[in-house]
């Protein structure tokens, strides 16, 4: 397929789960290596399609600053690839836990199945839980779908929430719909929050205002961007590739270079 091609069906498959949208991004970043204007205009593309994806803003930012781009776009997707905070997550649940997430998280699910003893409440907020419990289940992961007028309940008689980024700024990361919520009602209710990133998910904050800028659109309301900015002050932990992480130290690991042709 001709690099020009690959980048439109990229760019244009917004309904695509994020992790496959950034390993097919990088293949397409590897055709514009010879040509760096056509690079940094793919790049500008794929973030202005996918602004909620943090790893897409990774693999644009490494790429665009390496010596070889090409070689970059490969590595990248390597990398992700062997990203481990799935198989760290696994290790640090705790044993027999309740655990509460929203949505369709799903590459939680793989954590969930390598357990086996964890009951999983899928909070449904936007018609995905169903789904999402019918897919556990498929692995033999008990799982009870819950509907979102549930989701304070199921939050407090549970052991921990689980919230999944695509992104990780400064002050706040961007979640599914009904993680602000969720976690917000853990907070009162004593029970911890973890925040699952992993490679390419916590951006620098130099690039963050850009990131919001084409997130929120010059007329769309707040909570009609099917996406929650969750504040970090609500999360006691950060799973990632480096294991489980108080919010600073996670922040701290920030692998996403600060490429000025993001920021326009």
């Amino acid at each position: 397929m001709h690099p020009i091609e690959r980048l439109r069906f990229v760019a244009r498959a917004t309904g695509a789960p994020p992790d496959d949208v950034v390993q097919a991004a990088a293949a397409s970043l590897a055709g514009f290596a010879s040509d760096p204007v056509s690079l940094v205009t793919a790049c500008r593309r794929l973030i202005d399609r996918h602004p909620a994806n943090g790893p897409i803003w990774w693999l644009c930012a490494r790429t665009l600053v390496a010596a070889d781009p090409g070689d970059e776009a490969w590595r990248c997707h390597s990398e992700f690839h062997a990203d481990p905070t799935i198989g760290e997550l696994a290790h640090h649940l705790p044993d027999d836990a309740a655990v509460v997430v929203v949505g369709w998280p799903d590459r939680l699910a793989g954590a969930f199945a390598r357990r086996g003893d964890v009951q999983v409440r899928v909070v449904d907020v936007d018609g995905d839980g169903p789904g999402f419990v019918r897919a556990l289940e498929r692995l033999d992961v008990e799982a009870v779908d819950v509907a979102v007028s549930g989701l304070a309940p199921a939050v407090a008689a549970a052991d921990l929430v689980l919230v999944d980024a695509t992104a990780i700024g400064p002050r706040d990361a961007l979640v599914a719909p009904g993680g602000w919520a969720a976690a917000s009602v853990a907070r009162t209710s004593e029970v911890p929050v973890w925040l699952v990133g992993g490679v390419g998910r916590v951006l620098p904050a130099g690039l963050w205002p850009a990131l919001q800028s084409r997130l929120g659109g010059a007329a769309r309301a707040p909570w009609e961007r099917g996406i929650d900015p969750l504040p970090l002050d609500l999360v006691d932990q950060v799973v990632g590739a480096a294991g489980l992480q108080i919010v600073a130290d996670a922040l701290a690991t920030v692998d996403t270079p600060d490429a000025a042709e993001l920021r326009r």
